[in-house]
């Protein structure tokens, strides 16, 4: 009922639009007119070799992300896409195919919708998006789309921004279903229930502060709802040759809904990277506290973008952990003909918030170039276990066209 008020909310303030600018089928005909199509292809090869598994895992697969967006009508846009993906090599565990045996990529063969979205903005400094869409907030460590994988993460929600008052962001979404990266086809593929997302945002000449609070609500997985509320500052200060570049953040997250786990837990992150020229380096801590039932959970983040990419840690143990790490990056346009080009290395060690045993460390490197409308990277990630899991190394190579 919540979701079809706020649905019949935003339609409301579209159609109020609509019907108070009365100009006839020529804003329609216009809209169709400035449609852009939609392709986005990407092939890649990923392998992975786990200790523990009789079989190194080889998965080719194509993604094709295919759609439009028109233009603008009476303020309003319509957005509709579709994901494609198929194996080239299906000799890995997809999460749905059965092939245990294989160490798991989870980007199985599905055919679905990936958004399908009406936006308006006929509200002074306000957009509002209704459908299934995007969401990613801050850097992805509670909330984001999972574009890493083939099939991202994708929301059925009804999003309102709000940007009147000056540099203030009000990011506010009611989320009824969110569409996981294991597919449609997949008992896990889902999770539907009443999740209330809200960003509020302020930017100041030191920075810009966030206030957040994440309240999600499963209905098929009660164990990971949850309410996490919290503050993130970041900023960056030119210190000429050098600019430093930070960021600190702190959350409180406690059971929510059904979930039969009486719990609460504290997140911490600081990071700082210093950028000179084409070369950066940085070094930060995140810690996510567990009381030895249950570890801070972020069941909605793209969880490959930290703890290692060769993904250990999608779900915190019990115990917490830590996650202490150093980076060194190198970036710049126009070399030897390419548009752009970067790479990457980053170390981290892992270990528990309680009571400090060692869980293993990882290195991760990658190289990526740019040229044209195309993108191609190499990725390895190396996990060397200690105390958690087993000893796993993955590679990466693909390519990208968008166009």
């Amino acid at each position: 009922m919540k979701h079809r008020s706020l649905g019949f909310a935003a339609l409301a303030a579209i159609g109020t639009s609509l019907a108070a600018q009365g100009q006839g089928l020529q804003p329609a005909l216009t809209a169709a007119r400035n449609s852009k199509p939609i392709v986005d292809l990407r092939l890649r090869s990923e392998s992975v070799d786990q200790t523990g598994l009789a079989g190194k895992a080889h998965a080719v697969t194509l993604r094709g992300r295919i759609g439009f967006e028109t233009g603008k009508a009476w303020g309003t846009s319509l957005l509709a896409e579709g994901d494609l993906l198929g194996p080239f090599d299906s000799s890995y565990n997809s999460s749905v195919n059965g092939k245990t045996a294989y160490p798991v990529v989870p980007d199985p063969e599905t055919y679905e919708v990936n958004r399908l979205q009406l936006t308006n903005t006929s509200i002074t400094g306000t957009t509002i998006t209704l459908g299934r869409q995007r969401i990613a907030l801050d850097d992805h460590r509670f909330v984001g789309n999972v574009g890493w994988r083939q099939n991202e993460q994708t929301f059925d929600a009804v999003r309102v921004v709000n940007t009147s008052i000056p540099n203030v962001t009000v990011d506010l979404s009611y989320v009824d279903q969110v569409n996981r990266v294991f597919g449609k086809d997949s008992p896990a593929g889902r999770y539907t229930g009443s999740t209330w997302l809200a960003n509020v945002a302020y930017a100041f000449p030191a920075g810009k502060l966030t206030g957040f609070a994440y309240l999600l609500d499963f209905d098929e997985s009660p164990a990971d709802s949850s309410e996490t509320v919290g503050l993130r500052f970041t900023g960056e200060r030119p210190m000429s040759p050098v600019k430093l570049t930070w960021v600190v953040s702190f959350a409180r997250q406690t059971e929510r809904g059904n979930n039969p786990i009486d719990y609460d837990a504290n997140y911490y992150t600081a990071e700082l990277t210093g950028t000179f020229r084409h070369y950066s380096v940085g070094a930060g801590v995140e810690t996510m506290e567990g009381d030895g039932v249950r570890g801070f959970a972020t069941p909605l983040a793209t969880l490959h973008r930290f703890s290692g990419w060769a993904d250990k840690f999608l779900t915190t143990p019990p115990n917490g952990l830590e996650t202490r790490y150093v980076t060194l990056g190198y970036a710049r346009n126009g070399f030897v003909g390419l548009d752009a080009v970067s790479a990457s290395a980053v170390y981290n060690e892992f270990r528990s918030d309680r009571p400090g045993v060692d869980y293993g460390s990882e290195i991760d490197v990658q190289l990526q170039a740019k040229w044209r409308r195309f993108n191609v990277l190499l990725k390895y990630a190396d996990y060397d276990a200690d105390a958690f899991a087993t000893d796993t190394s993955k590679y990466w190579a693909e390519v990208n066209y968008v166009w």
